[in-house]
């Protein structure tokens, strides 16, 4: 679901990009004389309905549908961005209610789901997620890699999961390769649950 939801969204940011052409020249053609390097302008992102904050690395784009998860429709809410070919995500599923059982079960599906779609072991280390309004709830990153897709192309996949209330949220940049350390730390140490 995930992997569907960001081809979809490539397709339109490559279609965007051959409406640049202007930009695309200028690469192409001075690419030899200078790198053309990606463009990271972060911005900070308040989703009021799913309850948090996040920087993103360019204007994000929006999507809602719906999922089953173990037999139970949910929507889940998603937030991108593409940047250098890779995608920052911000997938927020609206869970029945908020007992810890529908949370974990939730955050399990996402968890196996993620790890699936490239052919990984779904191996997590905790962390805490910070709140807005100090402290934080626990959670679990994943760095992943595989490959996905009909074309089995190479991916890297890092990925956090964290539940507050009834949303279960998993944030992802997933790429043929991850940014720079500094990007993954600005996106994952700028989210805060409300």
């Amino acid at each position: 679901m995930l992997i569907d939801v960001i081809r979809r969204f490539r397709l339109v940011a490559a279609r965007a990009l051959c409406v640049s052409f202007c930009g695309l020249s200028f690469c192409l053609v001075f690419g030899a004389l200078i790198a053309c390097s990606p463009t990271y302008d972060w911005r900070t992102i308040s989703n009021n309905a799913s309850g948090y904050s996040v920087d993103m690395p360019a204007k994000p784009g929006a999507d809602v549908r719906s999922i089953d998860v173990n037999g139970a429709p949910m929507r889940m809410h998603m937030q991108t961005a593409e940047v250098g070919g890779a995608v920052f995500v911000i997938g927020t599923l609206d869970l029945p209610d908020a007992q810890p059982a529908t949370q974990q079960k939730a955050l399990t599906f996402l968890r196996n789901g993620l790890a699936r779609n490239v052919g990984a072991p779904p191996e997590a280390r905790a962390v805490a997620v910070p709140l807005a309004t100090g402290g934080s709830v626990p959670g679990f990153d994943m760095e992943l890699s595989g490959k996905a897709g009909a074309k089995e192309e190479a991916r890297t996949i890092h990925a956090r999961f964290v539940a507050k209330g009834a949303h279960a949220y998993q944030l992802a940049i997933v790429g043929r390769e991850q940014p720079a350390a500094e990007q993954v730390d600005q996106f994952f140490q700028s989210f805060k649950l409300y």
